[in-house]
């Protein structure tokens, strides 16, 4: 189990997929939120969380004050473990006098390449936190797929293995903000090019 940290859903129990997927840890969650929140980028957000596995990411932004999350998860397991927690988050949020919590978060049960090819956009916030064995060819394409899809002042989190080869920014039209290890986690933060 892992839960919100923070915001109107804070303390709300979300379930895990039992395999396939690799939950951000609490720990670098709340520094993620942190870090976003001292930059001014959830509140109204509309947040895009790809290989969302359990949705902590997306659901997390959700509760913090952005103003949709879309989950997108491949496997049928986990896409089922993160439409409960939508369930929950959405009950909590109602609980606390969020106003459009039972429609803010979706769970689109795609892979990101598929999903990317018809979304719509734009997307304020991107989490994209791949299985670890994605390739590198893999990670350019979904960050170049995503690149059209943000507002001009979206932030994309790109979290990977620390031993990975850092994500190719360039390629997808997208400048570096900073970036992060923490442990064997490393984020990346980056923004579309001026």
């Amino acid at each position: 189990m892992t839960r919100i940290i923070a915001g109107a859903a804070g303390g709300t129990r979300l379930e895990v997929p039992g395999h396939g997927t690799r939950p951000t840890s609490d720990r670098v969650r709340e520094s993620l939120f942190a870090a976003l929140e001292s930059m001014d980028v959830i509140a109204g957000a509309r947040a895009l969380d790809l290989y969302a596995g359990s949705g902590a990411l997306g659901l997390e932004a959700l509760s913090r004050g952005a103003r949709s999350a879309v989950l997108v998860e491949r496997g049928r397991p986990a896409a089922a473990v993160a439409r409960r927690n939508v369930a929950a988050v959405a009950k909590a949020l109602a609980a606390s006098g969020s106003d459009g919590a039972s429609s803010a978060a979706t769970v689109q049960e795609s892979s990101v390449q598929a999903f990317l090819a018809r979304a719509a956009g734009p997307f304020d916030l991107v989490f994209t936190d791949p299985p670890y064995d994605l390739s590198d060819v893999e990670m350019t394409a979904d960050l170049i797929a995503v690149a059209p899809l943000l507002s001009p002042d979206a932030v994309v989190v790109i979290e990977r293995a620390k031993r990975s080869t850092p994500p190719d920014l360039a390629a997808a039209g997208l400048s570096p903000i900073r970036e992060k290890v923490y442990g064997d986690t490393a984020l990346w933060w980056a923004e579309p090019a001026a």
